[in-house]
């Protein structure tokens, strides 16, 4: 009898690693994120009705975030500096949905107005009553040389992407804290769990963001209703890159190359809802071999390390050659 166990389990434990690296290799997302997504909540049974206040929402993952939050029958709030967009925004979820035009709210936002943040904040309250979820996506990016960048650059990026966020984030909670529930999903990134070459100030804010919610999380034990969740997509389909900051402040972008390669910006925005839905504290979301950079960084840092030095070097002449920095990884640098 025990030699019939052994024997079983000779061939069950290689053929489940064999599973489970066969699902790694085409996976999009870490396997928690990936089974929620399978076994999990539905966003469309789980988001249906509630209060959901998106920042960014004039473009790219906001944007998306927007449709298929609408298609899910959440009531929305879409927050961004163009009122322009966020207007054609609510008429696209309006001809996409069963929302009706009291179910959509435009309220331009601007991260680094803190001062007007409160009073943003009490303008949803008035007109929804209340807030079930704040989604933190505003923000820019950044392409450029450390050696060659302004410390403006960098002042500006933290001014934005963190100190925007957080203030934002110190007008709402207390209105979930007072309710007992309430979700808060900040956008994070790859690079804000590990670092990349042409995104030192980004990457920066990223990380800051990553250590503020972590820590944040920990003190709002007493509210155990209380969501706060951490999305690090890799390299996604969107706009962000056609407004990134450079080595200056006004300074555009020379190159935006094509976007083919990346994670398509609905599937994404997809994986980012079925983690709010299940309650995932934090979202690995990046098809491969990106992915593996995740796992790399959490369970074999030196390893990370050489693949970071080794892809790095190659990211950084593809920059000084002319060629987008996000498709540095996938063409050949040009020569002279």
């Amino acid at each position: 009898m025990d030699c019939c166990i052994v024997s079983a389990l000779s061939w069950f434990i290689p053929v489940y690693l064999l599973i489970h690296l066969l699902c790694f290799l085409f996976a999009d997302a870490d396997f928690t994120l990936l089974w929620a997504s399978l076994a999990g909540h539905k966003p469309e049974r789980k988001l249906k009705g509630l209060v959901v206040w998106i920042t960014g929402a004039s473009s790219g993952i906001g944007e998306e975030l927007a449709y298929q939050l609408a298609k899910c029958g959440s009531r929305l709030i879409l927050s961004a500096r163009r009122e322009d967009e966020l207007h054609r925004v609510k008429r696209h979820c309006l001809e996409t949905s069963d929302l009706k035009d009291e179910d959509v709210l435009v309220l331009p936002l601007d991260l680094l107005e803190r001062t007007s943040h409160e009073e943003k904040t009490k303008t949803v309250i008035r007109y929804f009553g209340h807030i079930d979820i704040l989604i933190n996506n505003g923000g820019r990016s950044q392409r450029s040389l450390f050696l060659e960048t302004s410390v403006d650059v960098c002042q500006a990026l933290m001014e934005l992407n963190f100190l925007g966020t957080v203030s934002l984030t110190k007008q709402v909670l207390p209105r979930m804290t007072q309710r007992g529930r309430g979700s808060i999903l900040t956008v994070s990134s790859l690079v804000g769990l590990a670092g990349a070459p042409l995104a030192t100030g980004y990457s920066a804010t990223k990380h800051a963001l990553q250590g503020f919610f972590n820590s944040l999380r920990p003190e709002l034990t007493d509210y155990p209703k209380i969501l706060i969740s951490m999305a690090c997509p890799g390299p996604v389909q969107s706009q962000i890159i056609s407004n990134v900051f450079t080595e200056e402040l006004n300074k555009p972008v020379a190159t935006v190359g094509s976007q083919e390669h990346k994670m398509p910006t609905n599937r994404c925005v997809h994986l980012m809802l079925v983690g709010i839905a299940n309650g995932v504290k934090e979202m690995w979301i990046a098809q491969q071999p990106f992915l593996l950079f995740y796992y790399a960084w959490q369970y074999a840092p030196t390893f990370a390390w050489f693949i970071t030095d080794l892809l790095g070097r190659k990211r950084v002449q593809n920059f000084k050659a002319g060629v987008d920095a996000d498709s540095a990884y996938f063409t050949k640098p040009k020569t002279s």
